[in-house]
């Protein structure tokens, strides 16, 4: 495909500029978490930078893939807490059926979307992206994850095509990257409505190894089969990833109906902590919690154990951040929540926790994050 530079996409071509990255993961109504904490994050970098509009290319997956499509578009962090608790009991609206194959209905769910971001397609050219989308989902009709995005030269979003993928309405694209199976029905999208073989089922991009998206945003941005070509290097490359909980889940499979309810959610922890390794080896760490006893917290170190400034440079491919909120018992005290439950905090579908949710956030933002030490070479 050509690489044509418009007016439109021009601010998106690789250029000797610094570029930014903003990846979310999945996690339900946990969301709310993770928007506080953009909260906070947006609130500091606009007191440094005295301007918004701070990331190039912003992507996320089931419920992260909401609050991307929002913030990708312009809407304030505000405007999208508002969306999860106005429309949150709307959205998980359970089913009347007696053996229902869902335990929500989707009509709910799509009509919230369709009111918040509108009938039109993905197109950067369309004018309403103020940066660069991306929303994980996971075909099942073909068993492949499908990370949609809206980079202008990709193969498949090429206007000559009649499976153009620019052509996906955003909320059908967010409609399908939050259908969470057993909890929505799938999404089906006529990738070519004049071809029926075209048309395909998505359900949840949380069931795909990109729950957290980082990693996989990071090829996106910078290897040459997906046109975008932006360089790396620890001070021409960002990437900040912001999670919706980090928690073991004791005894999960301690018998086989416990093993049944929460393996899902186990290999789906498992995942993210394994993207978040990979971005922590091939990206130099500046912020993220320890991982483990063995790797710790992979940030570079001097030889007294004190971190390694990052203003000196390593020679990893970009600079990265993980903001996370520790949803354990332990890391609950922690915070000042000695009353609030890990369990109950930690169910993807309870609307009755946004308020707690969001005390966590809050909380968490006020704990990890420091603008000026972590973003220092992207000020």
């Amino acid at each position: 495909m050509e690489k044509l530079i418009t007016a439109a996409n021009k601010k998106f071509a690789a250029n000797d500029g610094q570029r930014k990255i903003l990846a979310l993961d999945g996690g339900g109504i946990r969301g709310v978490l993770t928007l506080e904490i953009l909260k906070e994050m947006d609130t500091r970098l606009a007191k440094e930078l005295k301007r918004g509009d701070y990331f190039d290319f912003i992507g996320g997956t089931s419920t992260g893939s909401i609050i991307a499509a929002g913030l990708a578009t312009g809407m304030k962090v505000d405007t999208l807490l508002g969306f999860y608790q106005e429309k949150g009991e709307a959205m998980f609206k359970k089913t009347i059926f007696r053996k229902p194959r869902h335990t929500y209905k989707h009509i709910p769910l799509e009509k919230e979307l369709k009111e918040t971001f509108g009938e039109g397609d993905i197109d950067i050219e369309s004018g309403q992206f103020k940066s660069l989308l991306l929303a994980v989902t996971m075909n099942r009709t073909t068993d492949s994850p499908w990370p949609i995005c809206n980079i202008p030269w990709m193969k498949y979003n090429d206007s000559k095509r009649s499976d153009c993928n620019l052509r996906i309405p955003l909320y059908k694209l967010v409609r399908a990257s939050t259908a969470a199976p057993t909890y929505f029905k799938e999404e089906k999208i006529m990738v070519n409505p004049n071809d029926e073989k075209r048309g395909f089922d998505f359900v949840d991009g949380g069931v795909t190894p990109y729950n957290n998206p980082a990693f996989l945003m990071y090829r996106m941005a910078t290897q040459e089969a997906y046109k975008l070509e932006w360089k790396t290097g620890e001070k021409k490359l960002l990437i900040v990833s912001v999670g919706t909980r980090s928690a073991d889940s004791p005894k999960a499979y301690h018998n086989l109906f416990s093993t049944a309810l929460k393996i899902p959610g186990s290999l789906m922890y498992a995942m993210q902590v394994d993207q978040d390794i990979n971005c922590r080896t091939v990206g130099r760490c500046v912020f993220g919690a320890e991982i483990d006893r063995e790797l710790m917290d992979m940030i570079p170190r001097k030889q007294d154990g004190s971190p390694e400034s990052p203003e000196k440079d390593t020679g990893k491919n970009f600079s990265y951040i993980r903001y996370n909120a520790d949803l354990s018992t332990k890391g609950l005290l922690e915070l000042g929540f000695p009353d609030y439950k890990s369990r109950e905090i930690r169910e993807m579908d309870k609307v009755k926790n946004i308020e707690k949710l969001r005390y966590i956030g809050k909380a968490t933002a006020r704990i990890q994050l420091n603008v000026k030490d972590h973003f220092v070479n992207f000020l």
